[in-house]
């Protein structure tokens, strides 16, 4: 499981690349991206056949459950979005997905209603692999 994100385009910052890629991914115009940040990641994943190595910040945003907006077929395709879900923090810590960062349900029940924290949490590189849940890989 992941959420919406992707690579920045020259000249944004990170908040704008996360507004872009949710409205790229879900269709919706209207939701609120919080300007702090949750964490900081990094991560390999292998994209097109290369081998890459992500940094990346992940924000946090409230939002009611709905549909994606729009006709969003070709773009999911194109990103390898294969199926769409809403989970809730409760779900993403008792499932059996595998998250990506896994420590996901921790930093939410962290943030609780109080938001980002004042400094994010810096989870460092993140190496693929096992999934633990309701702690860190």
């Amino acid at each position: 499981m992941t959420a919406p994100g992707g690579g920045m385009e020259p000249g944004e910052s990170p908040l704008e690349a996360a507004e872009r890629e949710v409205r790229e991914e879900t269709g919706w115009t209207d939701l609120v991206i919080e300007d702090g940040v949750l964490c900081l990641w990094e991560h390999d994943f292998t994209r097109a056949g290369v081998p890459v190595r992500q940094h990346e910040p992940i924000f946090l945003a409230y939002a009611p459950r709905r549909e994606p907006a729009g006709d969003l077929t070709a773009a999911h395709a194109e990103d390898g979005i294969e199926r769409w879900r809403w989970w809730s923090p409760a779900e993403l810590a008792a499932g059996h997905e595998p998250l990506w960062p896994p420590q996901l349900p921790d930093l939410l029940a962290g943030a609780g209603v109080s938001g980002a924290p004042a400094i994010p949490v810096d989870l460092g590189f993140v190496p693929n692999g096992p999934v633990v849940r309701g702690g860190t890989a």
